[in-house]
């Protein structure tokens, strides 16, 4: 009965943790702009997030190693610290969109000076963090953030076209009018891919199933949690993509704001509707928030060999405590500056795709290799050819999506 119940509350957790504010913003403009076209994206990036998490998780529960253990491990000194600088700047810029995002939310419920609830925000997460345990902090902003499948029925009720949506799952490139027009459809997909494969997913997950204590017995947990809850995350994204097709698409309005895509929620079920809405991009994005500063902290002590975890008193693991302390502060100062925070967003996303084959394949290598895995829990010669076709699909999205951002203007085309 415990497995059961912890592989339930797992499930809805981590589908309820899928969607933070990156992948909300790209996912409803993209429909916006180009309907049902790139729902086939989303689930290129969520069979990819499914293997990513599966082996990360299935290595730390084996090998009780977690992602930036193996970077160090497998890329050595030099090369492993430019990826966890890397990962880390990453981190603390998703940290801030994150923190941004709360800002947003709450003005558009209080009308009250954005940069001032940044900084409640900010004291918010830091009390969130130093007084609930790791797996409190998990359930509650996960299950809260199922709040966030308001905008499932929101596109039932919205009562789109189901062949055209089922249509937009088939892979392939639509009939566009200028070169312009292909280079944002290419821009879109890199940044639907990138928001749905995020790194700090994958490095938060493997830490959190040491935190939880698995060992080998818990290898099959660990794959339907992985399958099952990222499957039905990206049944959200779906839902965001058929919102912004159904809502902006036809008013040819684009919308770049949380509180714009709150609108589809509130056209379609009202004032509670809109409620709801709010109220599940809130725990999603503080979520968000937590994971991030969170993985920031495990990428350091783990690579620099520091006692870490939040099942340890602060005192014991001090200079952890410090660096996620640290990240949230970082990222309530930069959104205190008055940047904007749909151009935190944009960048978080782009650059998050950037480091991701660096974190990618030590977590491969070691899932494969039979030697440290056994052969039991290593993987075998599908899952490899899996693995190996994601990192070329990663590595060219990687290298596309400078270029993107720097030709469409963000997305601006």
């Amino acid at each position: 009965m415990k497995n059961i119940v912890e592989l339930f509350l797992g499930i809805l957790t981590a589908m309820g943790g899928f969607v933070e504010v990156g992948e909300l913003v790209f996912s409803v403009d993209a429909g916006a702009k180009f309907g049902f076209r790139l729902l086939w994206v989303v689930a290129l990036g969520t069979l990819g997030i499914t293997v990513f998490c599966e082996m990360a998780g299935r290595v730390a529960a084996v090998k009780g190693q977690p992602v930036f253990n193996l970077i160090r491990e497998r890329a050595g000194l030099n090369a492993g610290l430019v990826t966890l600088v890397a990962a880390n700047l990453v981190n603390l810029l998703t940290c801030t969109a994150e923190i941004g995002g709360i800002a947003l939310v709450w003005q558009l419920l209080s009308g009250w000076p954005y940069r001032w609830l940044a900084l409640g925000a900010l004291g918010f997460l830091l009390l969130v963090v130093w007084v609930l345990s790791f797996q409190w902090i998990e359930r509650v902003f996960g299950l809260l953030g199922l709040l966030m499948c308001t905008y499932l029925a929101a596109a039932y009720y919205l009562r789109p076209n189901w062949g055209e949506v089922a249509a937009g799952f088939v892979p392939g490139v639509p009939h566009l009018e200028s070169s312009s027009e292909y280079l944002l459809f290419a821009y879109f997909a890199v940044a639907i891919l990138s928001s749905v494969m995020l790194p700090y997913e994958t490095y938060f997950y493997a830490s959190g199933a040491m935190e939880d204590g698995w060992n080998p017995g818990d290898v099959n947990l660990n794959r339907v949690i992985a399958i099952v809850g990222s499957v039905l995350g990206s049944v959200l994204a779906v839902a965001l993509v058929v919102c912004g097709a159904q809502v902006f698409r036809p008013h040819q309005i684009e919308p770049q704001l949380p509180g714009e895509a709150a609108l589809a929620a509130s056209l379609t079920l009202g004032r509670w509707g809109l409620l709801a809405a709010v109220g599940g991009m809130f725990f999603a994005f503080a979520g968000a928030a937590i994971e991030t500063s969170l993985s920031g902290a495990y990428n350091l002590a783990q690579f620099l060999g520091w006692p870490w975890g939040k099942y340890r008193p602060a005192r014991t693991a001090a200079r952890f405590s410090l660096t996620w302390i640290i990240t949230f502060v970082l990222a309530a100062l930069i959104i205190m500056t008055g940047v904007d925070p749909v151009s935190v967003v944009e960048y978080s996303i782009v650059f998050s795709v950037v480091i991701l084959p660096f974190t990618y394949f030590p977590v491969l290598v070691i899932a494969g290799d039979r030697r440290v895995m056994g052969e039991e829990h290593a993987n075998g010669w599908f899952a490899n050819a899996v693995g190996w076709f994601y990192l070329g699909i990663v590595t060219l999205a990687a290298l596309l999506a400078v270029p993107l951002l720097i030709v469409t203007r963000g997305g601006k085309g």
